[in-house]
Order: structure tokens, then C-alpha cells, then sequence
């Protein structure tokens, strides 16, 4: 056995190829000869890595803007992305190079394009007529700040205004700046003495478009004449302005104020406002103006038909309203209503029937940004109730600790969850279908279930359908209600593990097929879940605690007989759960005063309500040890055919039979290598670390990222918080050198090198890169299992890898995947004397009966991944077959063994960035990328690799990022992406001969072109402004040919007079389309074949 363990670590120790390896195989074991028969059909040209989707809520939320015509929102951040969502499924993000905040967003209505201003003074001009928006201009202004845009309604002439004050002119077609300039001075002339401020509003008269409305930031309104260059009006007010809105007849606007106040002006009366409103003001008695509130941020005006106008806008409240919730008010005729948000408000746009500003609005709904929710409400419903919002925006409702993800679930899962999910539905929404609702769903190629469960910060889980690159929730549970909730803070002496979030779940562990659900949360508690569709009453929560001890003895005495008293397995005979108080008077080391035998939570001791989906089915709860609180859990395995659960910390491993409710295993890591411990470990000492025998692999750097992952995950403050409040006997020095468990994984496979047939056995890997082997004896199905004992052994096998273990997966003979055993789902809360026999048939389907055994006894292989390396390990003789060591300088993450294009391969995801997959069972590298560094501790713990090419991680906290490694899902990903432009017609414009004949001043129109070309406005000047071409490349010229603001936008605008032209232009259009499209195809082959020469050339 000696001689076995130092040849494995010699073998970890050696970087020697795997050709190497597969050399030495044939002399080593006979069926090695068998080894290369394995057909491998994955080759590079197989994987492209390509982001597919991004999802949830756009984190740091700037600015917002809406397409009346088009029906699609668009939402920037302060990191320079930029969403846009359609109807629920059609979403799209794209991101500006610079990362600079997007400041603004302004639709070129109908047109299929939008303009984004940034904070560094950037404009970009995006084509949304493409599956995959891309920058057609950008203008890059050198000596001015931008601080408003203004882009009227059909007009090519983009306003912007800027920090000193001054306006400029763009061209959107062109993206190039006209001479004309709007001068602050000018402006303002000699109405006041110093500088008015910066830009904050620009606007045109909706029944002239020839006057212009600028407001500056100081209180100053300016109407602006532009034929004849100089200002008709200037309105004063000494309070600053924060917006602008006007009526629709373009007689009145109204200004928002930094005092709470709105004021509302006549256009020809400049000398005072017709109005002051302070809609949050206390009304003084005596004729006194109202006490200041706080400033209205933003103000819209919208007129009806029939009735009173609106007015809508956010902030407002009196100061005296500490610890109000942010609101919005929308003033109606003679009542206000205060609508209350649960986060700050970003922004918020009033949705009107008609893009035309000279009409009547009629508005039907507002949308709030707010700084983690987006809200609609809806105007035309009594009491302004909110929709239901259909975008999976919930991801972050609390924050995300942990997530999974499942692709190709059995067909029947999705429908499941979904029934049971549909009862959670909130009640009180708006009746109404949700108003944002453009653009046209992708074709969906991949037929198959795709599942994201994410765990949270509060203890809940949800799941997720992740179908054909869409996002749904399904169903949420919260694990919490099985626990008391602490009253008050000094009812509060457990939790101390992490001084918040006692409930946040940290791993996962999920059985598809039999639908078992187990989770471990930061209180180094485990809950296991069964699925059910009907309601139960739980009278006592059946519940276990377990002692894991970490001891250093004189390793003489046969393992197993180590393991600490077990305590008496609560919920078989004795239900109740022990109250803490007493548990002191069990423990030796009570004079002390220690804490001891005390769990972190206390479980419900009152009948719990459990309704239809996840049911709690056991509780195990780690306890503490002479004044040690119980470590943070690990890993984590359930099986449904064994009936068991295990878990382990960097204390040691514990497997409880969940059918029993019995502890089956209870051990220190040390103690699972008997006599075999290849370490030197020293007796326990505050003081003193521990470090493994020298020479051997990296451990410093293998174990420092479980030791992160055993901190709770909500964020970095808790990290600090978690290893101040662990108890002072425990450096954590001593704390990093202990061995941890790191993976866990059931199988049916050959447990030691004499087995003739596979058996069931758990897998255990360690952070010094150990793998050991325990089997498993388990009794016969039906009634008996409930009766008789699982015996646990180890059996003595014992691999070794350079670092900590990450992964194990077993193949058969024919290099396919041997999946762990599993029981199909059934009811189980519904009573049938038939379903004993059946119950008998279903368990263990992959285990085999020893008459049977003479066909399956050819050999297996075990896939092991570890933070450094891959080995393939050949069964039942143990040798080496393949290895490849995957980082020298980094480490990997993740590591998953998933099934593609009908094969299977193991993907990784390094701490340095790269993304790498390795054939199977020969570890061939087949990709490489380097795909984004890792950043914060957030990607590290949610990345995950699943089947068919799919992966994914937390991006953001609120947001979840796909991706794909499979060329043929990069491919169809076009076709599968959702078109954000349809062919709409944009509706008519009011009918304007009534208003001329009866009031002389009906709507002006101007010639913006004779006025702002070049050929009466000059050039403008060099340095102020840089044009920037878009980076559009094929997808350009798709634009240009459907012509974002070009020959379409104008033939739009002559529809009245020549409508048969329109059908002319689309077709020729589509012909310039199509052309695009095969030249773009064309040049794809061409891009591969040129690639794959100079592959072969490498």
C-alpha cells in the first residue's frame, strides 16, 4: 500500500505528457490495450466561445428611454451598457467600448436607431435593425461637457447641449456638427449677470418647431427663435431647474424646481409663473409661502382628450419625512396620488398613445426606473396598479450566493415546477397585457429543457426555465421557514457564524431525474427537499445534529471507531428537538462556560404548512464544539437510489442516511486515511500551523480558494465578518492548513483493485489533492431498506493529484458517461399498495446484480479533476492512463465533465481567465480562449459548465451572463436572437386645418435643413468635435442597406403624397439585405478556411 502511495505522488509530481502516459499504459494492465479503441469525435473545430445572452435587472441603472412607435425600452448604465427589451423573450444588451456612463438615450422614433450620450462626452448612433445592435457613428466632443440632448420627432438634427451652456447641432445621418451654435451669452443676453449654468433641458415648441426652449440649470428659461437667432422670451425663477415639460398646445411648459415647487409658465407672459405648486408643501394659514421640500427631480405634462391633464413627477417630499420610501406623484385633476417605490428613482417616462408632441397624449401607463426594479403602472386603472412584470428582472431580490445550471432535464421538469410555481403569483395586478411589447421572437433551435437554479442570500432558491436562450422563473422556496426567526437582537446567541444572513445557501446539490433537492447553507446547516404536488402538514420537522470534529490522535485505533459518540438521532424515536439550553449539561468541557452541542439555528418546533413543490424532508444541522462554532460546509452530494446525503468541511465528512434519518459516517478528514495518511500532522495548537510534509504540491495555493469558498458569500464586508467572529482558539493559520473536503460523488464503479464488478461508493477528494474511496453496503429495496443498516467502510484505495479536488465523473468501457444511480420520481404522499413492488423494481436502476456482473466487468475509468491537473484512471487496476497538468501558474475554478455533440468532454474555467475543454478519456486539449480575468470572487463562485455547450456566471449582482463553447449553437445563435425592429407605420399626424383656421397660429413647421446645412450655417468648427465611424463592419453595411435614417426615413415622411413607392423601397431593401447577407456568409468561410490553414500551419 506504501509503495501504491508513493508512486501517486511521485506521478503528481511529474508533469509527464499523456502520450507519455498512454506509452507505459499496455505494459501496465492488459485491457490498456483496449484504451486507444475508444473513438474520440470531438475535435477543436467543434468549440467557438461566444456570449450568448445576458439577463436579469441592468445593474447601476442611468438612463431610460421609450419608442412609442416601435414599443421597445431602452435602459444605459453607468458602466456604458445598454439594454433594450421588447416583448417578454425579445432582450438585448450591448456594451460601449469605453465603459463610461451613459448619461442619456434618445430614439430615433420608428427608425430602428437610437442615440446614446456618455459622460465622456461621447455620442454614439446604434442601428437596432440588426439581430445584434451595433455603433454606426460616434462624436467625440474635444473642448465641451455634454450634459442634455434633444432629438424632436422625425427631424434629422440632433440638439445638444452642453456644461458652458451652449447648444450644438449634429446631424444624425452624417454624425457631423453644423455651424450652427447656440451661444449661452446670446442666449441670455443681459438678463443676468453671470453664467447661467449648465444645459439641463432643451425642447421645441410642439405647435412651432422654429422656437426653441432651453433651460438652465441656474432657473433661467430661454425660448429661442431660431430663423432669426435671437431669444423671444426669458423666464427667471431663483430657484434651479431640474426639468421641463410642455403642454401640448404649446401655449404653457412647466419647470420642476430644487425647492419642491413646480412652476408653471405662459409663454408670452415671461414676468412671473401663472402658477406655483408645491405638491408636498405644508399649506401655511396666513398667505405664507409653504416650507422648502426636497427637489422634484423630473416633471412630465400629459393632456387627455377627455378629461383633466396629468401631471407626474418623482421626489418632492417635505424634509420632514425621514425614512420615507422614494415616491412618485401623479397629480390628476383635483386628486394626488403618492405612489411608493422600494429603491430610488432613476428615471421615469410617461407612455402616450401618439409619438406626436403637438396631440393629445393620452397616457396609459408610466415606467419608473428604479435603482434595482423596473415598474409599470398603469394610469387608465383606478388606484394606478402596477403590471405584472414579465422580464426575469427578480434575480438579485436577494442577493445571489450560489447558482447551477442543468441542461437537457427531463421533459417533464419544466411543466412540474411550473405548476407549482403558478400558486405563488402575486394577486393585484393590472388586468391589462404589458405595454412593451415590440420586436419578434428569434427562431428557436434548441428544442431541449434547460434548468438555472440560483441560491440566495435569504435562504431562498429559485429556479429558473433557461429554455432556447429566454429566462423564466419557475418556482421559489424558501428554506428559512423551517427555522425560529430571532425576535430581537439578544435572542440572537447562535447566528454567530456571519454576523448577517444566517440562512444563505452556499451549495446546491440537485437530482433532476428523482427531483431531490439538498442545500447547505452558511450556518453549516443541510436541508434535504423532496418534490410533491400535494399540500402536507408537517407535525415535527424531523432533524439530526452532528458533531465534526477536527482531532489530531495517534492514528493506531481502525478507522471508524475514532468517530466521536454519535448523538441520539433526533427525529426516529425521539422527534423533539433538544432545546438549546440544555445541551451544556451533555458536554464535558460546560465548566468552561463553552459553547457546546448547539446548532446555529433552531429548527420550528410548531407544525409546519408545507404547500405543493419542495418539502422539507430532513434538517442537519452541524453543532458547536468546545467553544468552536461549526465550520462552513464544503461540498455536497445527495443520491436518491442510496437514500443518502453527504457533506463535508475542513473538519471532516459526514453521510446521514435521509430514509433512516441516521447518521451513517462521522469522521475527521485524517481519520479517513487510517495508517495510510501520507501527511505529518501535528496535535492542535493555536499557535503552531500545521504544513503537510514537505515537498509536495502547492497547498498554500490549493488551499486558498476553498478556504474563500467557506466564507459566506454576500459580499466581501461579511468575509471580514465571518473570520472575526470565529472563536479565538482557532487561528486561521490553523484554519488554512487543514485538509477540507472538496468533492463528493456516488457511483456504481470498482471501489478497490481486486473488484471483479462494480459496487456502490462514494468518491471523497480533499484539498491536498486526495482521493479517497468508501464503499457502500447497502440492504435490499422496499420495506427492507427502511430496515435494515447501510454499512459504510472505507476501502483502503487512495489516488493522488497536485491540488485541491474540484470534480470526479466515471466512463464505461465505450468512453460514455456512467451517471449515478438514480430513483425516478414518483408521489410519494399519496399511498398505493402497488407502488411497493414498483418502488423495489425502480431502486438503484444502474446498480448490478453479481449474476450479471460477467458482462459488465470490463473495466471503467474515473475522470478526476483537480486545481492543477486531470487524470484519467483507469479501473478496476488504478493506473494512470491519461493526465494532463492544465495550469502551472493559475488554477482552475470550475471544472465540469459535460456531454456535447453526442460525446462528452471536461470543460474548465482558470482563475487566470482562460476557458479550456479536454477530450475524454484522453485529455486532448481542444480549446483554449482567454475569456475575461477573474475579477471578484462572485464569478469564481457562480461560473458553471453544463451539457451542450452552455455555461454561464453572475456577471454583475444583478445580472446572470450566458455563453457557449459550441461551434454550432454560435452559429444559430443569429437565428435564434429575437428582432428588435419590425416594420411598423408610423401613425398620422393630427389633423392640423381646424387649429390654423380658428386660431391663425396652428403648428409651424421649419426647414431645418436651409437652416442648420452647411450652405448657410457653415462649417463647424474642427476642434470641438471628432467623428468616430462605427465599428458596424458587415452588420453596417446591413444597416446602411436598410437604412437606419436614410432613403427609408424619407420616404416615410413623403408617404402621404406617393404610398406606392414604400413597397418599391422594402423590396429593394430586402434585395440589398439579402446581398448583405450572403456576402457576410461568404466572408465566414472564408474567415474559417483561412483559420484552419493557419492551424495547420501552427
Amino acid at each position: 500500500m506504501r509503495k501504491f502511495n508513493i508512486r501517486k505522488v511521485l506521478d503528481g509530481l511529474t508533469a509527464g505528457s499523456s502520450s507519455a502516459s498512454q506509452q507505459q499504459q499496455p505494459q501496465q494492465h492488459p485491457p490498456g490495450n483496449r484504451e486507444p479503441e475508444i473513438q474520440e469525435t470531438l475535435q477543436s473545430e467543434h468549440f467557438q466561445l461566444c456570449k450568448t445572452v445576458r439577463h436579469g435587472f441592468p445593474y447601476q441603472p442611468s438612463a431610460l428611454a421609450f419608442d412609442p412607435v416601435q414599443k421597445i425600452l431602452a435602459v444605459g448604465t453607468q458602466t456604458g451598457a445598454l439594454r433594450l427589451f421588447g416583448r417578454p423573450g425579445v432582450e438585448c444588451y450591448c456594451q460601449h467600448d469605453s465603459g463610461a456612463a451613459v448619461i442619456q438615450l434618445q430614439f430615433l422614433i420608428n427608425e430602428g436607431a437610437l442615440v446614446s450620450a456618455l459622460a465622456d462626452d461621447t455620442l454614439h448612433l446604434w442601428n437596432l435593425r440588426q439581430k445584434r445592435p451595433a455603433i454606426l457613428h460616434s462624436l467625440k466632443f474635444c473642448r465641451e461637457r455634454v450634459t442634455f440632448c434633444h432629438l424632436p420627432f422625425q427631424s434629422k438634427w440632433l440638439y445638444v447641449g452642453t456644461e458652458r451652456g451652449n447648444i450644438h447641432i449634429v446631424n444624425v445621418e452624417s454624425f457631423t456638427l453644423s455651424g450652427y451654435v447656440i451661444m449661452w451669452n446670446k442666449a441670455i443676453e443681459l438678463s443676468s449677470k453671470s453664467h447661467p449654468g449648465p444645459v439641463v433641458h432643451i425642447s421645441d415648441n410642439p405647435m412651432d418647431e422654429g422656437k426653441l426652449l432651453i433651460g438652465f440649470e441656474s432657473g433661467t428659461v430661454v425660448l429661442w427663435d431660431l430663423k432669426s437667432k435671437k431669444a423671444d422670451y426669458r423666464y427667471t425663477y431663483d430657484e434651479a431647474i431640474h426639468s421641463v415639460a410642455w403642454h401640448h398646445e404649446g401655449k404653457q411648459f412647466i419647470c420642476s424646481h430644487s425647492d419642491g415647487t413646480l412652476t408653471v409658465w405662459n409663454v408670452r407672459s415671461p414676468a412671473k409663473p401663472v402658477q406655483t405648486i408645491t405638491p408636498h408643501g405644508k399649506q401655511l394659514k396666513d398667505g405664507k409661502k409653504p416650507e422648502p421640500c426636497k427637489p422634484i427631480l423630473k416633471v412630465e405634462f400629459k393632456t387627455t382628450r377627455s378629461g383633466e391633464p396629468f401631471i407626474i413627477l418623482s421626489g418632492g417630499l417635505s424634509y420632514d419625512t425621514v425614512g420615507r420610501r422614494p415616491c412618485l406623484t401623479v397629480m390628476h385633476g383635483k386628486s394626488t396620488a403618492v405612489l411608493e417605490m422600494d429603491y430610488s428613482i432613476v428615471d421615469f417616462l410617461t407612455l402616450c398613445e401618439t409619438p406626436y408632441p403637438n396631440d393629445f397624449q393620452e397616457p396609459y401607463a408610466v415606467v419608473v426606473l428604479l435603482e434595482k426594479d423596473l415598474v409599470l403602472i398603469d394610469l387608465a386603472q383606478n388606484g394606478y396598479p402596477i403590471f405584472e412584470n414579465p422580464y426575469p428582472l427578480s434575480i438579485h431580490e436577494s442577493p445571489v450566493t450560489c447558482c447551477e445550471y442543468f441542461a437537457d432535464c427531463p421533459v417533464d421538469l419544466i411543466p412540474a415546477l411550473y405548476s407549482v410555481g403558478a400558486r405563488q403569483k402575486r394577486q393585484g395586478y393590472s388586468k391589462k397585457e404589458w405595454p412593451i411589447n415590440g420586436g419578434n421572437w428569434g427562431l428557436g433551435a434548441q428544442s431541449y429543457p434547460e434548468i438555472i437554479i440560483t441560491g440566495h442570500a435569504d435562504g431562498s432558491v429559485k429556479f429558473w426555465d433557461a429554455s432556447a436562450i429566454t429566462l423564466q422563473v419557475l418556482y421559489k422556496l424558501k428554506t428559512a421557514k423551517v427555522f425560529e426567526k430571532s425576535r430581537n437582537k439578544d435572542d440572537k446567541p447562535n447566528t454567530d457564524i456571519v454576523d448577517e444572513d444566517p440562512y444563505a445557501i452556499q451549495i446546491i446539490s440537485w437530482c433532476p431525474e428523482s427531483r431531490m433537492l439538498c442545500v447547505a447553507g452558511v450556518s453549516a446547516h443541510v436541508i434535504i427537499y423532496r418534490f410533491s404536488k400535494q399540500e402536507v402538514i408537517t407535525e415535527v420537522i424531523p432533524m439530526l445534529e452532528v458533531r465534526l470534529l477536527y482531532e489530531i490522535n495517534d492514528v493506531e485505533t481502525p478507522e471508524g471507531e475514532q468517530a466521536p459518540p454519535l448523538p441520539t438521532p433526533v427525529g426516529g424515536a425521539n422527534p423533539q428537538p433538544i432545546p438549546p439550553q440544555s445541551h451544556p449539561s451533555t458536554s464535558s468541557s460546560s465548566s468552561d462556560g463553552l459553547r457546546d452541542n448547539v446548532p446555529c439555528l433552531k429548527v420550528k418546533t410548531s407544525p409546519l404548512k408545507q404547500s405543493p413543490g419542495y418539502q422539507t424532508e430532513l434538517v442537519i444541522q452541524l453543532v458547536w464544539v468546545g467553544g468552536e462554532p461549526p465550520q462552513q460546509i464544503t461540498s455536497l452530494a445527495v443520491n436518491s437510489s442510496y437514500g443518502l446525503v453527504v457533506f463535508g468541511n475542513c473538519n471532516g465528512i459526514a453521510m446521514v442516511d435521509y430514509l433512516q434519518k441516521a447518521i451513517l459516517l462521522n469522521l475527521g478528514t485524517i481519520e479517513l486515511y487510517g495508517s495510510n495518511d501520507p501527511y505529518r500532522r501535528e496535535p492542535r495548537s493555536p499557535r503552531k500551523s500545521r504544513q503537510p510534509s514537505g515537498g509536495l504540491c502547492d497547498i498554500s495555493e490549493g488551499t486558498v480558494v476553498p478556504e474563500d469558498r467557506c466564507k459566506s458569500p454576500t459580499s466581501d464586508v461579511k468575509d471580514n465578518s465571518f473570520s472575526r467572529s470565529r472563536s479565538s482558539s482557532v487561528t486561521s493559520i490553523d484554519k488554512e492548513s487543514r485538509e477540507a473536503i472538496s468533492a463528493l460523488h456516488f457511483c456504481e464503479t470498482f471501489t478497490r483493485k481486486a473488484d471483479s464488478s462494480p459496487s456502490p461508493c462514494l468518491w471523497v477528494g480533499t484539498t491536498l489533492g486526495t482521493v479517497l474511496v468508501i464503499a457502500l453496503n447497502l440492504p435490499p429495496g422496499g420495506e427492507q431498506r427502511l430496515l435494515q443498516p447501510v454499512i459504510v467502510s472505507p476501502s483502503g484505495t487512495i489516488l493522488r493529484l497536485k491540488g485541491a479536488i474540484l470534480r470526479m465523473a466515471f466512463l464505461d468501457t465505450t468512453g460514455c458517461l456512467v451517471p449515478p444511480a438514480y430513483e425516478s420520481w414518483r408521489e410519494h404522499n399519496v399511498a398505493e399498495e402497488k407502488d411497493e413492488k414498483e418502488k423495489l423494481k425502480k431502486r438503484r436502476p444502474v446498480s448490478v446484480s453479481p449474476s450479471s456482473s460477467q458482462e459488465i466487468s470490463e473495466n471503467q475509468y474515473a475522470v478526476i479533476c483537480s486545481e492543477k491537473q486531470a487524470k484519467v484512471i483507469s479501473l478496476p487496476t488504478q493506473n494512470c492512463a491519461y493526465k494532463q497538468n492544465i495550469t502551472e501558474t493559475s488554477f482552475v475554478l470550475r471544472g465540469d465533465i459535460v456531454a456535447l455533440s453526442n460525446s462528452i468532454c471536461l470543460a474548465c474555467f482558470c482563475a487566470n481567465g482562460h476557458i479550456m475543454t479536454f477530450s475524454l478519456p484522453s485529455l486532448r486539449p481542444l480549446l483554449d480562449v482567454y475569456y475575461l480575468p477573474l475579477t471578484n470572487m462572485r464569478i469564481a463562485r457562480t461560473f458553471c459548465f453544463t451539457n451542450n455547450g452552455q455555461a454561464l456566471y453572475l456577471v454583475s449582482p444583478t445580472e446572470i451572463q450566458r455563453l457557449t463553447y459550441s461551434q454550432e449553437t454560435c452559429e444559430n445563435l443569429q437565428e435564434m436572437l429575437g428582432e428588435l425592429f419590425t416594420p411598423v407605420e408610423t401613425p398620422e399626424a393630427p389633423n392640423r386645418g381646424f387649429f390654423k383656421g380658428l386660431f391663425g397660429g396652428g403648428a409651424q413647421s421649419l426647414d431645418r435643413e436651409e437652416l442648420f446645412g452647411e450652405s448657410s450655417s457653415g462649417k463647424a468648427s474642427r476642434s470641438l468635435a471628432q467623428h468616430i465611424p462605427g465599428p458596424g463592419g458587415i452588420e453596417g453595411v446591413k444597416g446602411a442597406a436598410s437604412g437606419v435614417v436614410g432613403e427609408l426615413a424619407r420616404a416615410r415622411l413623403a408617404l402621404d403624397e406617393r404610398g406606392q413607392k414604400l413597397g418599391d423601397l422594402e423590396e429593394r431593401t430586402a434585395a440589398m439585405m439579402s446581398s448583405a447577407d450572403s456576402f457576410s456568409k461568404h466572408a465566414h468561410e472564408m474567415m474559417l478556411k483561412y483559420k484552419d490553414k493557419k492551424w495547420y500551419q501552427f
